[in-house]
C-alpha cells in the first residue's frame, strides 16, 4: 500500500514549507516556499550558517536590505537545484502597507534571480493579503512578475487577489484554527471542529468552491497545518505547502488520500462574482475579528523576525 503522501499526490501538487534542503531532498516536493522565518531557523543551523557568512562576505557594505534580498535569494537557488517548480521567495513584511516599496523589492528580487540564471517563471514574490500588497501583485503581475499572496484569512481577501489576477494565494489553516480554538476557550470539543468541519479547512473549502464556481484561474495553497487531519480534509486543493515535519508523518503512514475539493463541487450557496474595490476590502476585512487580528498578528511576527535577521546579516559583515 502506498503512502498517504504519495495518494496525495495524486490529486494536489505537495509543497515543502521549509528553509532544510535536506528534507527537500528526502521527501521530493514539487515546490517549496519560504518566508523571513523560515530562513531566521535555517541560517541559526550549522548546516547553513555559511550561506548567511558568504553573502555578508561576498556583498560587504552593501545595504541591510540588499543583503537580505540577497540571501533570500541565495536560498532560492538553492532549492531551485532541489525542486523541478518553483520557489516563493518573500518581500520583507515590513513593507506590507506599502505597494511602491513592495513593487520596488519585488522587481528588485526578480531581477537578483535573472542576473543568476534563474527564469521569472520559477519564482513567486510572496507578500501580505493587505490592500497594499494585493494592489503592487497587480502592478507585477502586468509585469509577468508571478505572486504568491501570503498571510490570508477570509474570502474577501480571496476575492481581491482574484480580481488583481494573482498567480497564487496561500490561505492559512492552522492559524484560523488555532483562532478559532482560543476563542472557544473550554467550550471547544476538538472531534466536532476537525477534518471537513475545522474551521480552517472550511475557510480555504469556500475560497476553492467560489474560485473553481466562477472560472478564476489564481491558484489556491493551504498553508499553515497544525496536524494531518487538515491536509488529508483538503486533498484535492491545487497545492499545499507542508511543514517537513508532517510530511515526514504522512509519507510514514500507508493509506489513501481521497479527492475533498473537487472542481464541479456543489455551487449551492457560493456568491456571485464581484470585484473588490477598497472600501469593500477594508469593510468587510474589518467585519472579520479573526482575519484582522491574525492578519496584523502575522504581519508583526514576520517583521520581528526580519529584524532578527537583519541582526544576523549585521553580524557577519
Amino acid at each position: 500500500m502506498s503512502s498517504q503522501l504519495e495518494a496525495l499526490r495524486r490529486h494536489t501538487t505537495v509543497v515543502a514549507d521549509t528553509g532544510d534542503f535536506a528534507a527537500m531532498r528526502t521527501l521530493r516536493p514539487t515546490d517549496a516556499t519560504t518566508n523571513p522565518s523560515l530562513i531566521l531557523k535555517a541560517v541559526q543551523k550549522d548546516a547553513y550558517r555559511p550561506l548567511l557568512e558568504q553573502v555578508a562576505r561576498d556583498h560587504r557594505g552593501a545595504p541591510l536590505p540588499e543583503l537580505t534580498d540577497r540571501l533570500l535569494v541565495a536560498f532560492g537557488r538553492e532549492i531551485l537545484n532541489i525542486v523541478p517548480g518553483r520557489v516563493s521567495t518573500e518581500v520583507d513584511a515590513r513593507l506590507s502597507f506599502d505597494t511602491r516599496a513592495t513593487v520596488e523589492r519585488a522587481r528588485g528580487l526578480i531581477a537578483l534571480y535573472e542576473a543568476a540564471g534563474i527564469a521569472r517563471e520559477r519564482v513567486l514574490i510572496k507578500m501580505a493579503s493587505t490592500w497594499e500588497g494585493i494592489q503592487a501583485a497587480r502592478v507585477l503581475q502586468a509585469d509577468g512578475i508571478r505572486c504568491n499572496l501570503t498571510l490570508l484569512f477570509s474570502p474577501p481577501q480571496a476575492v481581491a487577489c482574484a480580481d488583481a489576477g494573482v498567480q497564487l494565494i496561500s490561505p492559512f489553516v492552522g492559524r484560523i484554527y488555532d483562532w478559532y480554538k482560543k476563542a472557544a476557550g473550554a467550550d471547544w470539543v476538538e472531534t466536532a471542529n476537525a477534518g471537513a468541519d475545522d474551521p480552517g479547512v472550511q475557510s480555504v473549502t469556500e475560497i476553492y468552491r467560489y474560485y473553481k464556481h466562477h472560472g478564476i484561474a489564481t491558484e489556491i495553497m493551504g498553508a499553515s497545518f497544525r496536524n494531518t487531519g487538515q491536509i488529508l480534509a483538503l486533498a484535492g486543493c491545487d497545492l499545499l505547502t507542508i511543514s517537513p515535519e508532517l510530511l515526514q508523518e504522512l509519507d510514514s503512514t500507508p493509506g489513501d488520500a481521497p479527492a475533498r475539493l473537487v472542481r464541479d463541487m456543489d455551487a449551492d450557496g457560493v456568491p456571485a462574482r464581484r470585484m473588490a474595490d477598497e472600501v469593500w476590502f477594508r469593510t468587510e476585512l474589518n467585519a472579520n475579528a479573526m482575519a484582522t487580528e491574525k492578519l496584523a498578528e502575522g504581519i508583526r511576527l514576520f517583521s520581528a523576525d526580519a529584524v532578527k535577521l537583519d541582526a544576523l546579516l549585521s553580524a557577519s559583515q
